[in-house]
């Protein structure tokens, strides 16, 4: 494994240095990896929220026994769905586990998020000026056929969140999605659409809670999920990946100007070996650790179809140069 230094601003002025080597040390790409108390992180398609100086995961909570749903077209593995969990960590490397942010209903199965649905990469960004939390995420059936974007609120950034409603947004689909938050403050929804033949971009509403009007269509015809974007320099990148089912396949990402503008796309932002299957991994978010040199973390599921409980996780350092992005395991 290559040592790469990353700098971690935190907003209280102070520098403290980590390395990939010193990450994958305590988090060993593709193992289990456990909170303070012993237990391991159980939070899968997951996002973090930098606020103050402290960072949030958030994730999908898989347990109990893996069944494939019958009569699909594709290998449909699900859990019951679990909620959404929360950790907190001061330095990306341990990890207090703060609860579930976001719990399940396991009485009324008419709910968007009883046990029977689906709830998936969830993303967590805050309203200055509502003081909000807001959080997004997929919502769907087991079967897949409803294809809606759910949001959830909440007065802390660990929560509880309080789900508020689910929608398609413009009356497109939307399954695997992300969040942006802009330096100017406005927040975009980024989602699979149109059975993940395209992505979609939609300007979400100034307290973030619902989409807008103003939305495009990008990489028509391109069959894409799991949406990772963030900003360097002015530009804009989107990581995606090919749907292949749980399987792994290459990652793709593009680049553009503005995030409602021309979107270029780039090929494979991974090298070296494993690189055509992401690492055997699937991208889930992109956090910025160093926006002035460039370096990110690249954070990606390692998916067991087979025991969903038992998938891992795989962050690595990515950067950037000359609009060029490398993830290098």
């Amino acid at each position: 494994m290559k040592i790469v230094l990353i700098y971690i601003f935190f907003s209280s002025g102070f520098f403290s240095m980590v390395s990939a080597q010193s990450i994958n040390k305590l988090l060993p790409p593709g193992e289990k990896w456990k909170d303070d108390k012993g237990n391991f992180i159980n939070a899968h398609g997951a996002g973090v929220l930098l606020y103050k100086d402290t960072y949030y995961l958030f994730g999908e909570i898989k347990s109990g026994r893996t069944r494939l749903v019958p009569k699909q077209t594709w290998e449909d593995y699900r859990v019951e769905s679990g909620g959404v969990s929360c950790y907190s960590s001061k330095d990306l490397l341990h990890w207090k586990y703060e609860g579930v942010a976001l719990a399940p209903n396991k009485r009324d199965s008419s709910t968007d998020i009883h046990t029977s649905k689906v709830i998936e990469r969830p993303k967590v960004i805050y309203n200055e000026t509502t003081k909000q939390f807001v959080m997004w995420m997929h919502i769907d059936r087991e079967d897949y056929s409803y294809a809606r974007a759910g949001v959830a609120v909440s007065t802390r950034p660990k929560g509880p969140y309080k789900y508020i409603r689910s929608m398609r947004p413009n009356g497109q689909m939307s399954r695997d999605l992300t969040l942006f938050k802009d330096d100017n403050g406005k927040a975009y929804l980024i989602y699979a659409s149109e059975n993940n033949n395209t992505m979609q971009v939609c300007l979400l509403s100034g307290d973030y809670l619902s989409p807008t009007k103003k939305y495009i269509r990008i990489l028509v015809n391109n069959r894409r999920e799991a949406p990772a974007m963030f900003k360097f320099q002015g530009k804009y990148f989107l990581i995606t990946s090919l749907c292949s089912g749980w399987d792994p396949n290459p990652a793709r990402y593009a680049v553009a100007d503005s995030v409602m503008g021309s979107w270029k796309q780039m090929g494979n932002p991974c090298t070296g070996k494993d690189s055509a299957t992401t690492f055997n991994a699937q991208s889930t978010f992109v956090l910025p650790l160093n926006k002035k040199t460039g370096s990110f973390i690249f954070m990606a599921d390692r998916w067991n179809k087979l025991d969903l409980e038992d998938s891992r996780y795989l962050w690595l350092p990515l950067v950037v140069h000359q609009s060029q992005v490398k993830i290098d395991f």
